[in-house]
């Protein structure tokens, strides 16, 4: 059988185990976050208060806290530290033990730690104050029973903080009435009766928000709304828990008007009440869940938006989706794959779908083969003529005026092709200018000119011998070039034509102001067939005016697409061969259209030809350089290329 020492030993370790034991549960309850607990992860509900009245009666369980609980997160009642300082008193005051308790000491003892484990703290003679009271005062060395009241005062102390906390005035004064009787609970009754009375003025503000909550008057109107009656009962007791809870349903209340105005596609009065909400409890969970749902909302009705544009798009209403894409983008700004239609929808309008730089050939729809290889010009403004300063400038290339292409086109790469053109002369049944009126000018090696040849045809090279397929077609008449645009149309069922003037001027520059398309000066690389210093003629001819230092190795015109691109990819576009264009030759440019229109007279005879050939001079060459010629010519310098409208 143990000695009454060894007893004395393991009631004093039980006894310390008890409060270790007890001061944990209370932290983990009230500050979970010690353990490393998200309090919003808490499902269990805090059972209810097993004190004691001071009758003696069973106090009944209170629901005010379990509907806090049910109505939103745990709410921290007191810091932790107070908490924890509260929890080491109970080794104060505890007297010297000088002798083990006596059996009927022990025995109160055991009656007292039951009903601490019961609930029953104050009130009546089974009441654990009671007996660890009696124990002390039987044996007043104990320290076992001054232990015990000591665990008695820190459960009520804490039992009365939440109560007030969750404004039960009534629960919480029955409970300090009994702290009262207590030894050393002195300062703990004035710190708990300032908080009764705190509470007591507290009170009817918030039964009077409670009230505005209910009515509708969560936040508005400001100044006599629930949230601001919450604000000012924290502003007065900052630890109260009913009026946190309350603005945590303020909030709730203005994020469900953010829900309800995302259900009616109001996505502008979603965001205002999403920064309200923000400024009630900034980065709550609630919030949180909240906008995200809300953008996860705007993101699908956005891309259905989008999705819908483009459909309308491939449907050819482009005004339908532009409206549907800038309701998409007004829901979100930066909507994936907004910019990319964005795009798509300017091309559509001013391309066809298609993108500038693109090059693309239709087919033929009723026999086989394809146009010439195209390439889309891009939209834009340009000045149309020779600078004041440009020397061997014309009255005819005055004045500059600005043009804008406001729609795009497609232009042919290169020149028309003797194969291409004997294509058409074949499938159509056509007969062109040099053979129903008989020859074309050819260049006579002999004379160094070019001469009339009656025998010479679009067959034929620029001296009168027969040409090969990949040559830019000459000796064709204006008439010819329309025809075969014509034709083109007719095959593929898209409008093709010669380009206007100021077509070719703007697609020769490609986007630059200088006096051509490459600089100011002559080449320093070979960029198109023009009449260069070192160029010889069959018999060892030179030209008497060229471009100095400049050989390109052909006297007379080369395969199409022989030289480098200009910056809208048009190869040969100044140089090679010059080039038929729609318009009605006019002296000056007085009255010319701004438009990039060709500018036409009903019955003109007399056509424009832009662009270098293989013999122009460097003043022929420049960008802005054009000439007049009857459209019955047919030249060894001469060729054209088509446009197709999109």
């Amino acid at each position: 059988m143990p000695s009454n020492e060894t007893v004395r030993r393991q009631r004093t370790m039980g006894g310390a185990l008890g409060v270790i034991v007890l001061g944990s549960a209370l932290v983990y309850h009230f500050f979970p976050r010690v353990f490393h607990v998200d309090p919003a992860t808490l499902t269990a509900h805090r059972p209810a208060s097993g004190g004691f009245s001071p009758a003696g009666g069973r106090r009944p369980a209170r629901t005010p806290l379990n509907a806090e609980l049910d109505a939103g997160p745990p709410l921290t009642l007191a810091p932790a530290a107070v908490i924890a300082a509260r929890m080491n008193r109970g080794n104060q005051h505890l007297p010297e033990q000088l002798s083990a308790d006596t059996p009927a000491v022990q025995a109160l003892l055991a009656r007292g730690g039951k009903a601490l484990q019961a609930g029953r703290l104050v009130g009546g003679e089974e009441s654990a104050a009671f007996l660890y009271a009696k124990a002390l005062h039987d044996k007043p060395d104990s320290r076992a029973a001054a232990q015990g009241l000591n665990q008695v005062r820190a459960q009520l102390v804490a039992q009365i903080s939440q109560d007030i906390a969750v404004g039960d005035a009534d629960s919480a004064q029955e409970l300090l009435d009994g702290l009262r009787g207590l030894p050393n609970s002195a300062s703990d009754v004035a710190q708990l009766e300032q908080g009764l009375k705190t509470l007591a003025t507290v009170r009817p503000m918030l039964a009077q928000a409670a009230s505005m909550l209910q009515r509708g008057k969560a936040d508005q109107p400001q100044g006599a709304s629930a949230l601001d009656l919450y604000r000012k009962v924290q502003e007065l007791d900052p630890q109260n828990a009913m009026a946190e809870q309350g603005i945590f349903q303020v909030q709730r209340a203005v994020l469900d008007r953010a829900l309800a105005a995302v259900a009616q596609n109001d996505f502008a009065a979603a965001d205002r009440a999403l920064a309200e909400a923000d400024t009630i409890r900034p980065g709550s969970r609630q919030l949180v869940d909240v906008r995200s749902r809300v953008e996860g909302i705007r993101q699908q009705r956005a891309s259905g938006l989008l999705a819908q544009a483009r459909s309308a798009l491939d449907a050819g209403n482009l005004e339908l989706a532009q409206r549907l894409a800038g309701q998409a983008q007004a829901l979100q700004p930066d909507l994936k794959g907004i910019d990319e239609f964005e795009q798509q929808l300017t091309n559509a309008r001013l391309y066809a779908s298609y993108k500038p730089g693109q090059v693309f050939s239709d087919r033929f729809v009723d026999l086989p083969g394809h146009t010439p290889s195209m390439v889309v010009i891009p939209t834009g403004s340009f000045q149309m003529g020779a600078p004041d300063a440009e020397d061997d400038r014309t009255d005819a290339e005055t004045p500059r005026h600005q043009v804008t292409i406001a729609k795009g086109f497609a232009m042919a790469r290169s020149a028309v092709t003797v194969g291409q053109f004997r294509e058409f002369v074949r499938a159509a049944g056509y007969q062109p200018d040099s053979i129903k009126l008989g020859g074309a000018s050819v260049y006579d090696e002999r004379s160094g000119a070019l001469r009339d040849d009656s025998r010479a045809s679009w067959q034929d090279d620029y001296a009168g011998h027969p040409a090969q397929d990949d040559l830019p077609v000459v000796n064709v008449s204006w008439r010819d070039a329309k025809a075969y645009a014509d034709w083109l149309s007719q095959r593929t069922g898209k409008h093709y034509r010669l380009p206007s003037e100021a077509e070719f001027e703007y697609a020769l520059r490609g986007g630059t102001q200088t006096r051509y398309w490459w600089g100011q000066r002559a080449p320093t690389s070979k960029v198109e067939n023009l009449t260069g210093s070192g160029d010889r003629s069959p018999s060892g001819r030179r030209w008497s005016n060229a471009f100095p230092s400049y050989r390109d190795g052909y006297w007379g015109p080369a395969p199409v697409m022989s030289f480098a691109a200009n910056p809208f990819g048009l190869y040969d576009i100044d140089g090679n061969v010059s080039e038929w264009a729609a318009d009605c030759w006019h002296d000056n440019y007085v009255r010319a259209p701004v438009d990039g229109s060709a500018w036409l007279n009903p019955g003109c005879s007399v056509r424009v030809v832009r662009g270098g050939s293989w013999g122009s001079s460097p003043e022929q060459v420049r960008s802005a350089y054009r000439q007049g010629a009857d459209g019955k010519v047919r030249s060894a310098r001469v060729g054209f290329r088509v446009v197709r409208e999109l």
